[in-house]
């Protein structure tokens, strides 16, 4: 399943300057023919993905991009500036089509692509380039070429930010309805969630990021046991990882083993998944007797942050947005 955030703009080029008519005109020097510059060339429209744009919500309110026009030629043979590039950056992941034909321009991938997708006109000549030796005194001279103007569909296939994991009813879909707009189907029974639920986190302070809810992961999920080598995959797009424990199912004489449950089928299907960042979440901390099982977690697991939330009620879920952000944002710099 992919999540697609989906925009159409339309971007434009800037115009080529006009070539000068001029002729040079100093004392003493009759006939002194012609000079007059060439014209800039106008912009490009850039398309560059970048670390720090991780949604489409940008083009919520701007749908229209122009690049800057070149500067007309001068006289003596004065040059006329070259019009500014407008670079547009996009997250990866990003797919550009035709609006209007729906032909795929461009597929970008990897962080810090780079592609030009409107070329700026060129800068006409002055007069000065048609001087010829039959004719001396050219009065006219070129305009400079418009830019181009394209209606483009950008299709963003999603990348998640966040993949929500952990055993199965540890809350994931509660969590992720908790944060987003997303409304996955919700209930106590095993493998509620058989595709990927995907939202858009927005907050006030911080770009907006996108979080999955993976299904839930179990013993022998990296042989394909519940499905789980389809949900495994999903998280390899992901770039955290929030790892929710469900505090009231835990086994107080071994309360790291739904941690290491979920890790050891990480590790097994793909070892580089446990080099993700990874931010640990009790969560129902609403019910009763959640206190005390969660100091035993956070005594067995010294060297990682816990986080305690209820997903359901709302306690700690805006600290634990904080964290998400301030890690994505960490992992831009």
């Amino acid at each position: 399943m992919k999540f697609i955030d989906e925009a159409i703009i339309t971007v434009q080029s800037g115009d080529g300057g006009r070539g000068c008519v001029s002729f040079r005109r100093e004392k003493f020097i009759p006939r002194g023919g012609p000079d007059g510059g060439d014209g800039g060339k106008g912009g490009d429209i850039v398309f560059k993905t970048t670390s720090r744009k991780r949604t489409l919500y940008q083009f919520r309110f701007k749908r229209h991009f122009k690049a800057k026009n070149g500067s007309h030629g001068q006289g003596k043979k004065k040059t006329g500036k070259n019009g500014q590039d407008l670079t547009i950056e996009l997250p990866p992941g990003t797919l550009i089509t035709d609006a209007d034909t729906g032909q795929v321009i461009t597929d970008l991938i990897k962080f810090d692509e780079t592609v030009v997708l409107a070329r700026g006109g060129r800068g006409g000549q002055g007069n000065a380039r048609f001087k010829t030796s039959t004719h001396r005194a050219p009065r006219f001279a070129q305009p400079g070429e418009p830019g181009e103007t394209k209606t483009l569909r950008l299709e963003l296939k999603l990348l998640a930010d966040v993949g929500i994991i952990g055993l199965p009813n540890a809350g994931k879909s509660t969590l992720i309805t908790a944060v987003s707009s997303a409304r996955p189907k919700i209930g106590n029974y095993p493998f509620t969630t058989l595709f990927p639920s995907l939202g858009v986190v927005q907050t006030a302070w911080a770009e907006p990021f996108v979080v999955a809810d993976i299904p839930g992961l179990i013993e022998g999920a990296h042989k394909g046991t519940g499905l789980g080598i389809r949900f495994l995959r999903h998280i390899e797009r992901t770039r955290i990882l929030v790892h929710l424990i469900d505090v009231s199912a835990m086994d107080t004489d071994n309360p790291l083993n739904a941690y290491t449950t979920v890790n050891k089928e990480l590790a097994m299907y793909n070892q580089e998944l446990t080099e993700k960042p990874q931010i640990v979440v009790l969560n129902k901390m609403d019910l009763p007797d959640a206190r005390e099982a969660a100091k035993k977690f956070q005594a067995a697991i010294k060297e990682k942050q816990v986080i305690l939330i209820s997903a359901l009620t709302g306690q700690g879920v805006e600290n634990l947005k904080s964290k998400i952000i301030q890690l994505l944002d960490s992992l831009c710099e």
